[in-house]
């Protein structure tokens, strides 16, 4: 399975945000970080606000901070509310595909198996988890987050 870029972008921006949580960000400040698309990087926002992981203040002042507590935001349920095709074979697809196997074939169920230990995993971390080794993150980044 290979996440979408949203998703990946999604982490990434709540990362940012978690090492910054006294201060309003951007998706400016994200975008150039990152090196990555302002216009994405809008959409990821307004999802993570939508899902209620961030809140949005706008105008001069304006920008994003975390509406949750790191500790509080789940990384299978991100993924889980942000990818929007778990497909990782044709059969497992709503239609159920074209493949002449299908009835018989037991990779649906070996694939089906696989996804669930895969978000299993990602179910016992949280963005806290991510951001622990947050002076080297906030170095790389250009933030610092000693204070944090």
């Amino acid at each position: 399975m290979r996440m979408t870029f949203h998703t990946d972008y999604a982490l990434r921006m709540l990362i940012f945000v978690a090492l910054r949580p006294q201060e309003t960000c951007t998706v400016n400040d994200v975008a150039e970080t990152y090196g990555l698309s302002r216009n994405h990087l809008l959409k990821v926002a307004l999802t993570l606000r939508n899902l209620g992981y961030i809140e949005t203040t706008r105008g001069r002042s304006g920008g994003i901070r975390l509406a949750v507590s790191p500790d509080k935001i789940n990384i299978g349920a991100l993924v889980r509310a942000t990818e929007e095709d778990f497909s990782l074979v044709e059969c497992m697809q709503a239609k159920g595909g074209e493949c002449v196997i299908s009835p018989a074939c037991m990779l649906k169920g070996m694939f089906s198996e696989a996804l669930a230990a895969y978000l299993a995993v990602l179910d016992t971390y949280t963005l806290a988890d991510a951001v622990r080794n947050r002076t080297v993150l906030g170095s790389l980044l250009g933030i610092d987050a000693r204070a944090a």
